[in-house]
């Protein structure tokens, strides 16, 4: 009997005849059938995050409202006479009915008009982006410092999690967390500002950016301030993450295939590990924004934290309502680029995103 006559030997078989279920017009199918859930998932997401800016918007009209004093007495100051004060209400537009009121705010925000401050007499969008010229570099710039130290060390931290360094490296970002983010600014203020005499400890350059050499040496401090507390947060998912790589099934697989531990970390592991990171990293993004607010205050740096005190001691309600409404958009446009990262990287999440949602 001869060899081809035999259904099961497979020897003499044209290797096109396999590879042709890789050609194009048989995977163009299931990539088309693919291209849906994505969409429909980018929509839902898109109608989540309009809603979520829309309740964002009702809290934020209602909680100014219930504030105690009228913005037209915060317009005119103390003195002003009955006739002034129900001129400046006519001129904010408090004299309305709350709904004419909403009305109007809903509008004025979906043409991104955040009004006029009271004190300054400026745009407050205007002013908003002048001091996000600060917080924006601050935050990333601390973001960027906590993966740097997070990403290896928690790596590190897992992979050697039997030896003495492991277990330290563990430590510290535990003692990391419990730290607060402007205790350790004023360590760090002390160290190298009083003692050191090697950076300032803080302000900014009235130029702004024009000057980088002095704005980029205030911002090292700040930076390295929300890096450390952050990066101590982030490590401990990373290890977390790693750890659960290291006792998959599939690494465990292309070990045996012969894949080197590094090569099956790298090439596996790194990719399935990183899909519940990414969400801790958009929440850690978030988080660092708002700790940039909170360390301006301790480094003296004109960002949206400093805006936001003091338009609320000053009573300047345009400027307490921008604030808050951008930074809820950026905080919110974080989570939204972190999901959309997530089904980027994993296939699985990319075919039936819209289904678990």
């Amino acid at each position: 009997m001869t060899a081809v006559g035999n259904p099961l030997n497979t020897s003499h078989r044209p290797t096109s005849r396999w590879l042709c279920f890789l050609s194009p017009a048989n995977i163009a199918p299931d990539t088309a059938q693919g291209i849906s859930p994505i969409l429909v998932y980018l929509l839902r997401r898109t109608l989540i995050l309009l809603a979520s800016l829309f309740v964002a918007a009702v809290v934020l009209f209602v909680l100014l409202r219930l504030l105690p004093g009228d913005p037209a007495n915060a317009l005119l100051g103390v003195g002003a006479t009955e006739q002034q004060i129900a001129a400046a209400r006519a001129q904010v537009g408090s004299d309305q009915p709350l709904a004419v009121q909403f009305v109007s705010f809903l509008g004025n925000i979906a043409r991104l008009d955040l009004g006029t401050s009271f004190v300054s007499r400026a745009s407050v969008l205007e002013e908003i982006g002048n001091r996000m010229s600060v917080t924006l570099p601050l935050t990333f710039l601390g973001f960027l410092i906590a993966l740097i130290l997070a990403v290896p060390l928690g790596i590190l931290a897992a992979v050697r999690s039997e030896k003495w360094y492991g277990t330290a490296i563990s430590v510290v970002s535990q003692l990391g967390i419990a730290i607060p983010v402007f205790w350790v600014g004023i360590l760090l203020v002390t160290l190298f500002s009083i003692n050191l005499r090697w950076l300032p400890s803080g302000g900014f350059p009235l130029k702004g950016w024009a000057n980088f050499g002095e704005a980029i040496t205030g911002m090292i401090l700040p930076a390295l301030t929300i890096g450390l507390v952050m990066g101590a947060s982030l490590l401990r998912y990373v290890r977390a993450a790693t750890l659960d790589v290291l006792g998959s099934d599939y690494l465990r697989t292309a070990r045996a295939l012969g894949a080197s531990f590094p090569e099956a970390l790298i090439r596996h592991g790194l990719r399935n590990g990183a899909v519940p990171v990414i969400s801790i990293l958009g929440i850690e993004l978030a988080s660092t924004f708002l700790g940039a607010v909170v360390i301006e205050r301790v480094f003296s740096l004109p960002g949206l934290g400093s805006m936001l005190l003091l338009a609320i001691q000053q009573r300047d309600y345009p400027n307490v309502q921008g604030v808050l409404f951008i930074s809820t958009l950026l905080v919110l446009l974080i989570g939204f680029a972190a999901d959309i990262a997530q089904r980027l990287i994993d296939p699985r999440l990319r075919s039936t995103g819209s289904a678990r949602e």
